[in-house]
């Protein structure tokens, strides 16, 4: 292994490629042996997963005491090209970033198995469903601390995998598999801009390497409209892998898989994946969109469109776990918007925050699940606060941080992202960014009021779910609650911790300084969210019939058919390749296939066979087994003369063939 700029003295952060390669073994691990263990593998997969966690705080604690980053390769292989020979490498580079995305991918994927244990239990494809966790976590792993863009692409496309693997556990039912094949093809459309967005790059640049591509992006080492065309690309990827507008159709169908599974793939990891392609490459996107100019860039444009339209989608479901699914495409409509007006610290300060508490808002719903007697539908719960204190609990903690309101964890972040596009002059994100909290509010307070309050609608006894089950909550609730102060005013470390440098440049991010007024105002938004939700829901003042008037009722259906967007995809781009496809493959299938092989069997039947009964078998076969049989006769015959009953004749044979035999001897001897 050589070494390509190694400045840390950390251990610890040298060895960050041990990260990847452990929960890897334990996916190896829990395949050939899971099943003859008594745990089915979990017993694998989560001391597995604990060690990452361990590194992970390990790292964090030598980052923040001052480690410099780290960067270690070696050679992966090696091409011919015109240039003489390539070499293409893998490796690490550990940073603030890296450091930050392996604490949340650690943190939330271990207290996901540990749920995992309780809510699969019994479960025929029990040891699978661990083996496949364990190859998330090291993928999501390897995508964090690879160095380059074609090792991150093998980590993106391998938790796209997973990701399939997972919604479609319970693939027998039919709807389940449809939505895992719907996730995996949504995502392999923005699969193809990445690529391309990949290929453009190294061939603008002449490396895979991330660090030497920002450099470059920044220096002004690449012509501007390659890097904008670079930008699109990666973009479009982006929109795949993290759900923005107009691929984010995928996401909401995925909560088929198991509850955990949201949690972990849906809300805190693979959907974040996109938004850290952003952060880590995000020279190429400041200078190819200009970033700096202000006013509205595509990448701003996309993350304002869908944090918006996500949110007015989450209004009108009754599955509680669509309504977070929504509100996780909207969630990450503010990250890839705050990185579009050039607020780098608050979108990533927000994925961090976010991770914490809607990872526990979907343990929550999971949680909601098992007590409502496995439904997901809020019509038919209803006063669980009752008889569930715990869930209950952590899902007002949830409610309050993603509302933004104070002192909760979302709070900090997404004040600073409104911050940020007040302050880059960005007008229309900072009033989709205000108009969106008001909604999050109200769609929370709804859920929060369906699900909790009134009268139990549902069937059976509910009850509290097992510790397993409400444990993670419970640690999951203390960062949703205090990690946001690690950036409140007058500590802000995380602004010290996690920063965006390219080394060579002078590149710098301005960090805008807490606002008083527009932190007040963006607390009124939310409390206003929150009491129109109270207003229409718990207290039922809304006027009757209020959705059977229009606009209104047109308004309603529009959200309910989710801006018509499936039927478009469905009925014309599917319906109308699939189709003509399929027709196409039936008739060559008739046509050519069938003709081919019914022509072989025509000149089989005319030429070959024949010849092949004539002289193979008549002349060839039967001539061999006929001249065998004739030969075994006449040898008969000749021996029958020989055995005579005469003993002389008997002796002198045999003195003959003695006689024979040593001359025969004497003569090769």
């Amino acid at each position: 292994m050589h070494e390509e700029a190694v400045h840390a003295t950390s251990w610890i952060l040298e060895q960050a490629w041990i990260v990847p390669v452990v929960p890897a073994l334990s996916f190896l691990a829990i395949l050939s042996f899971g099943k003859r263990l008594p745990k089915g593998g979990a017993e694998i997969g989560i001391p597995a997963v604990g060690f990452t966690f361990v590194f992970a705080v390990a790292a964090a604690y030598e980052w923040i005491s001052g480690s410099a980053v780290v960067e270690r390769s070696v050679t992966w292989f090696s091409l011919s090209s015109l240039g003489g020979p390539l070499d293409i490498e893998a490796g690490i580079h550990v940073d603030g970033l890296t450091v930050m995305m392996l604490v949340v991918v650690s943190t939330v994927s271990m207290l996901v198995h540990v749920y995992s244990v309780e809510y699969v239990r019994g479960d025929e494809r029990f040891t699978y469903y661990f083996a496949a966790l364990s190859l998330f976590t090291a993928s999501m792993m390897n995508l964090v601390v690879a160095d380059n863009l074609l090792q991150l692409l093998v980590g993106w496309e391998l938790v796209g995998l997973c990701s399939f693997m997972l919604i479609g556990h319970w693939w027998e039912d039919r709807a389940n598999s449809n939505a895992a094949l719907k996730a995996f093809l949504t995502t392999r459309v923005g699969d193809v801009g990445l690529i391309i967005g990949i290929i453009v790059l190294f061939f603008a640049v002449g490396t895979f390497n991330i660090a030497a591509i920002n450099h470059a992006a920044l220096t002004e080492g690449v012509r501007h409209g390659l890097l904008l065309l670079a930008a699109v690309m990666l973009l479009l990827g982006v929109a795949g892998k993290s759900a923005q507008f107009p691929l984010h159709v995928w996401l909401p169908d995925a909560m088929a898989g198991p509850t955990p599974v949201s949690a972990l793939i849906h809300a805190a990891t693979m959907v974040v994946a996109g938004v850290y392609l952003v952060a880590r490459v995000y020279g190429v996107f400041w200078s190819g969109f200009s970033i700096e100019a202000g006013g509205i860039n595509l990448l701003a444009l996309a993350g304002g469109v869908t944090l918006f339209i996500a949110a007015a989608l989450a209004f009108v479901q009754f599955d509680i776990k669509k309504v977070l699914a929504y509100s996780t495409v909207s969630q990450l409509g503010y990250m890839i918007a705050a990185l579009g007006v050039g607020a780098w610290t608050a979108g990533v300060f927000h994925l961090f925050t976010h991770a914490f508490f809607k990872a526990m808002l979907f343990l929550g719903a999971g949680s909601v699940s098992h007590a409502a007697h496995h439904t997901f539908d809020m019509r038919e719960m209803g006063g669980l606060r009752k008889f569930m204190p715990r869930t209950y609990a952590t899902w007002i903690i949830g409610t309050l941080a993603l509302a933004g309101i104070p002192i909760f964890a979302g709070f900090f972040s997404k004040d600073e992202i409104l911050l940020g596009a007040s302050e880059g002059n960005y007008t229309a994100i900072l009033i989709l960014g205000a108009v969106g909290a008001f909604m999050t509010a109200a769609y929370m307070g709804r859920a929060t009021y369906l699900t909790f309050f009134g009268d139990y609608r549902g069937h059976g006894h509910p009850h509290e779910s097992p510790p397993l089950m409400t444990v993670p909550l419970l640690i999951l609730a203390v960062p949703s609650v205090l990690i946001g102060l690690i950036n409140a005013p007058g500590i802000e470390r995380f602004n010290e911790w996690v920063v965006f440098d390219v080394p060579g440049t002078g590149f710098h991010l301005e960090h805008h300084d807490f606002q008083i007024g527009l932190a007040l105002v963006s607390v009124a938004i939310a409390v206003a969210g929150l009491g129109v939700a109270t207003w229409v829901y718990l207290l039922r003042s809304a006027p009757k019939g209020l959705l059977e008037r229009q606009p209104i009722k047109s308004l309603h259906t529009f959200l309910v058919e989710k801006y018509y967007l499936d039927h478009v995809a469905e009925r014309g781009i599917a319906a109308g390749t699939a189709g003509p496809v399929a027709r196409a493959v039936y008739w060559s299938n008739q046509r050519i296939i069938d003709g081919v092989v019914n022509g072989v069997g025509v000149t089989a039947r005319r030429f070959l066979a024949p010849f092949t009964y004539d002289v193979v078998d008549q002349k060839g076969v039967d001539g061999a087994y006929n001249g065998l049989a004739a030969l075994t006769s006449g040898l008969g015959g000749v021996l029958r003369k020989v055995q005579s009953g005469l003993v002389q004749r008997y002796a002198l044979l045999l003195f003959a063939a003695v006689g024979a035999g040593g001359i025969a001897l004497a003569l090769l001897v």
